[in-house]
Formats: C-alpha cells, sequence, structure tokens
C-alpha cells in the first residue's frame, strides 16, 4: 500500500490548455505523442450532447495529448512538477493514443513511463479528469496492466493505477479510492500485489485496505461501486473488497489513470513500462455490474460513440 501523498496534485499540474489553444486557431489537429505509434491523421473524440442520463464514457478517440478534443472533453496530461513517485518527473510525453489490435474498438490511451534509475532519466505519467462531478455510483475502466517493462531490465517498483480522488488534498472531505497495481511490489512488499485503497484523510493518512497477492499482466475490467454508504472494489466481476464507515466518497472526486516509480531500485540501462486503458465508464448514483457496463459499451462501440456526459453539473 503506498505513502500518502505529501504534494497537492492540483497545484501541482501543468495543464496543456495552451497548446490546445494554440492548436485550434492554427486549425491543426495535434500529433502524437512522442513514441506512442499513434497515427497522424487519427480522428478526434467529438461530444455527444444526448445519451443515458448521469453517464461518462471515452473510448479515448485522441490524436495525441495536444488534442483540442482531449481537453474539450475534461481531460489534463500531468506535466512537470509534484509527487507522488520520484518528484517532479511527471511528463505529458509519455501519454500518446495509439492502436491496438487487441483492444475494442483498436485504440487505447496509452500511459508509458520510463527510467534509468536517475531522476534525469525518470518519465511519469498520468492523465485525469477536471471537474466531472463524480461522487456515488459505478466506476469502470478495461486496463491492460504489465508484469514487465516492454524493453529494459525488469526489477522497478512501478505502481500502475486507476482511482477517483478529491481534487483538494486538504479538503475536509477528502475522497479518494484506488485500485493500484505492483507487480514488483513496492515500500518492502514483495510483488505482484493489486492494492485497493479507501481514504478518509490522506495527511495523516487514515484508509482502509485490501492487497490481493497475483499476476495480473494483460486485460482487466476494473470496478469501483460507491452506493449506499459501502465501497465495492472488483476485477474482472470477482468482488475483492469492501469498505463502509467513514471511508466511503464524502465529496465529488475527478478520475485518474496513473503509471510512476515509487523509487529507483538500480541504474544500468532504460526500461519502459506500458499501461493501457481501452475505455472509461461512469454511471451516477447507481450500481451497475459488470455484464451490464460491458453491454452498454458495446452498445456505445456499435453506435460509434466515442464520447458521451450526461452526468449533472453541481
Amino acid at each position: 500500500m503506498r505513502q500518502p501523498r505529501r504534494t497537492s496534485r492540483r497545484r501541482a499540474w501543468t495543464v496543456l490548455t495552451l497548446p490546445a489553444v494554440l492548436c485550434v486557431l492554427a486549425a491543426c489537429s495535434g500529433g502524437p505523442a512522442s513514441g506512442s505509434g499513434a497515427p497522424a491523421a487519427a480522428p478526434s473524440a467529438s461530444p455527444t450532447p444526448s445519451g443515458p442520463p448521469g453517464t461518462l464514457f471515452d473510448a479515448f478517440r485522441y490524436s495525441g495529448p495536444d488534442d483540442p478534443s482531449l481537453t474539450t472533453n475534461g481531460w489534463e496530461v500531468r506535466n512537470g512538477a509534484g509527487s507522488p513517485g520520484i518528484k517532479d518527473t511527471w511528463s505529458s510525453a509519455g501519454a500518446g493514443f495509439p492502436s491496438d489490435p487487441t483492444a475494442q474498438g483498436g485504440r487505447v490511451l496509452q500511459l508509458q513511463a520510463s527510467t534509468d534509475g536517475t531522476k534525469q532519466g525518470t518519465r511519469q505519467v498520468e492523465v485525469q479528469s477536471t471537474g466531472t462531478d463524480l461522487f456515488t455510483g459505478t466506476y469502470a475502466a478495461r486496463i491492460h496492466l504489465s508484469d514487465k517493462p516492454t524493453s529494459g531490465r525488469n526489477g522497478d517498483h512501478v505502481v500502475q493505477t486507476f482511482f477517483p480522488i478529491s481534487s483538494a488534498e486538504a479538503s475536509a472531505n477528502y475522497s479518494e479510492l484506488d485500485h493500484e497495481y505492483l507487480p514488483n511490489g513496492g515500500w518492502g512488499s514483495v510483488g505482484p500485489r493489486l492494492d485497493n485503497v479507501s481514504w478518509y484523510k490522506a495527511d495523516p493518512p487514515d484508509r482502509v485496505s485490501h492487497t490481493a497477492k497475483q499476476h495480473l499482466e494483460g486485460w482487466h475490467m476494473m470496478m469501483i461501486t460507491a452506493v449506499n454508504g459501502k465501497v465495492t472494489y472488483s476485477l474482472d466481476g470477482k468482488e475483492l473488497f469492501t469498505s463502509s464507515g467513514k471511508y466511503v466518497p464524502r465529496e465529488k472526486m475527478d478520475i485518474h489513470f496513473s503509471n510512476w516509480f515509487i523509487d529507483l531500485p538500480f541504474t544500468g540501462g532504460s526500461r519502459t513500462w506500458n499501461m493501457k486503458v481501452n475505455w472509461f465508464y461512469y454511471k451516477a448514483g447507481e450500481a451497475v455490474s459488470q455484464a451490464e457496463v460491458q453491454k452498454t459499451v458495446d452498445g456505445f462501440y456499435s453506435a460509434g460513440t466515442n464520447y458521451i456526459n450526461t452526468v449533472p453539473k453541481s
């Protein structure tokens, strides 16, 4: 289980709004992230004005981290300062939207973290939603986790994670719900392990957690349901952990996808770790089964719907 964050994520972000604005003015579509393998002329996602009420869905059909539609649809790519992990090594260059024949619809959000064992040679990556008004309900994502790097020596203490979290750590109603996969362990633990953590307070840390020790290389549907005073974490339809009492959401949250390093255990040679997100789905205020989530997502793909947001604004 990870350590508490010490730097506010909101203050630590450099939002890629200026490149997006410049891109709009230049009437361009935005190029793919370096090394992402995304096609240069990939179609962008476009907002869907209507659909099932209280629903957010994104198939991540963007051309790159500078695509104006990414900002329009409420996403930010982290760049620069802050924690956790190797401080101040967050880079938008690690985010891309390449083709992937193993993904539903053939496209993914790719989060590519890399290191050579030095801070100067380390790149962490994170993509988050902003102002999305996500609170109780069902959070689901199809995510590809990695047990080993795509290149270089294995052994890094890498964290591949999907979580909703309050926009400010100092909030009196701080809320955070984590799916965190550590293929090689970390903080003195041995991997592989999937940690599920429900937070009441970030600092000093007040949380409850559960660990499942298993290899998770490949695609998985990761879900969090938060309804009726209970949070339930599940993986591929199997319930892993529940929390209740004070360990439930108390305010609206943003969703984060992140690939980062706990520490730098060895130097000598570069290695690259990939985490991929096929799609994200949220249903406000309701517990939705895995089967119903997949049925709804299948319907969006069949209809050619790449993005929809009918979640009521506060």
